[in-house]
């Protein structure tokens, strides 16, 4: 068998979040979030489950780094708790949230595991979100900026690579939009706010890091999710791009060109944040690298009915099962394999943003995993897997600026409102009893890691 083969020093490596994995909500001073919140808070979670205990990494840490190491991977993501180290948000530091982390880069340098660390991957404390509305208030940015140079300084001795935020599309969109996530608001002005402001954070922690640790290497993480046209109808080419800004171009604008991009701009109208004369700026300082976060591509047509965007993206109806729709494969989360889409969103970035360093922080699929004779055959997961690192591999020989690939997940976890419904991980997760159980796919890119450099 061959596998996709990548430059020497790549990095391989798997993607965590701290709410997901972690459990002990309250464990050593830790204070609440809008997650903590919103998983106990009836009817906002598939089956009233919650993460009180989620893979209980808390507890335990060294058992999944010895996974990780058996899989040979040199890289791992994972996230801070901003309410572990910070019980209200701000103010007095919890020493022992903080010495967590410290531990968990200290177990993960010895093996060559290199950590790169989310500073915010949606768990906003609930102390912020009642004072100041989290991210939705502009206090927000200021106090994010405080927060990251609190936990620089404490790893930035051991940790150099930086990721300020995690996907603010979808913090703004499910969390203050659609209502499907914490803090589970439905308010258009709340999610451009939300949006601008997470950025805004963005900006202002960047300069504080580099004070903090003038060797790190910064970034953020954005969803990237290319939207085509229903139809060649000139009216949903035109809806397609209005979506690609609003799922897109807003962030990527923003942080490389120092803008918000036209028509969305324009057609937000009322809705548009409050901009400060100096935040295009703050926003737009030079990051070190872009991670990119990829799943699917999705597709728009013309509707004049819906407010601001004027376009409807079609959804996928999703059984909770992986299904062929056309003669195409779905995910169980209702999302299309389609490798090329990948391919051509790395080519994108490569020629509209200036080919910037970039690490996929993200991506991987979740199909419905079984657990038989103590084994976990998942073989379309390994296809999916072995078409988009091969995409990702054609993008680098063809010039992408492309240095690293964090498969999500490690294992399975909380997948936020889905509950325990949906297994992204290459480790099965017994929930019940916290086994771990390496699944083919697992094993899979274990040997194709072993062999980069070695197949001809």
């Amino acid at each position: 068998m061959t596998y996709p083969q990548f430059p020497p020093n790549f990095l391989f490596g798997t993607a965590t979040s701290a709410f997901q994995i972690e459990g002990s909500p309250a464990a050593d001073g830790k204070g609440k979030s809008i997650w903590d919140v919103f998983t106990h808070t009836p009817g906002k979670v598939r089956n009233g489950e919650n993460a009180d205990i989620a893979c209980d990494t808390y507890l335990n840490s060294e058992r999944d780094l010895t996974l990780m190491a058996e899989l040979g991977l040199n890289a791992y993501r994972f996230s801070v708790s901003w309410s572990r180290v910070l019980p209200k948000g701000r103010g007095q530091v919890n020493q022992r949230g903080l010495d967590y982390y410290r531990r968990l880069v200290d177990l993960l340098l010895p093996r060559n595991i290199t950590p790169f660390i989310t500073l915010f991957h949606w768990d906003t404390p609930q102390a912020l979100q009642e004072l100041c509305g989290g991210f939705a208030g502009r206090d927000m940015a200021n106090y994010f900026a405080d927060y990251s140079e609190v936990v620089v300084k404490a790893l930035g001795d051991r940790a150099k690579n930086w990721i300020t935020l995690n996907e603010p599309w979808e913090h703004s969109a499910f969390g203050h939009l659609l209502g499907d996530h914490a803090p589970g608001h439905h308010n258009p002005w709340e999610y451009f706010r939300a949006a601008h402001y997470q950025l805004l954070g963005h900006g202002l922690a960047l300069e504080r890091i580099r004070a903090a640790s003038p060797d790190a290497h910064v970034g953020l993480t954005l969803s990237l999710t290319p939207i085509y046209p229903s139809t060649s109808n000139p009216k949903d080419l035109a809806a397609a791009k209005v979506a690609n800004q609003f799922f897109n171009d807003f962030f990527l604008d923003a942080v490389f060109k120092g803008k918000y991009p036209n028509p969305l701009w324009k057609q937000i109208g009322i809705a548009r944040p409050k901009v400060g004369a100096d935040d295009m700026k703050i926003i737009s300082r030079p990051i070190d690298f872009l991670g990119v976060n990829y799943y699917s591509r999705e597709f728009a047509r013309a509707a004049w009915y819906v407010p601001f965007l004027r376009a409807w993206v079609d959804e996928v109806q999703v059984n909770d099962r992986e299904q062929i729709i056309n003669g195409q494969q779905y995910t169980n989360f209702g999302r299309e394999v389609y490798a090329p889409a990948f391919y051509e969103t790395l080519i994108h970035l490569k020629n509209e943003y200036g080919n910037p360093r970039m690490y996929i922080t993200e991506n991987g699929a979740s199909f419905t995993d079984v657990l038989e004779n103590g084994k976990v055959h998942d073989p379309l997961r390994i296809a999916f897997l072995e078409s988009y690192m091969e995409a990702a591999a054609q993008a680098i020989r063809d010039g992408v600026n492309l240095h690293g690939y964090f498969i999500w997940s490690l294992m399975d976890n909380f997948e936020w409102r889905e509950g325990f419904s949906k297994r992204f991980g290459l480790v099965y997760v017994d929930h019940a009893t916290q086994e771990r159980i390496i699944k083919d796919s697992g094993y899979w890119v274990a040997e194709m890691i072993r062999t980069q450099g070695c197949v001809k």
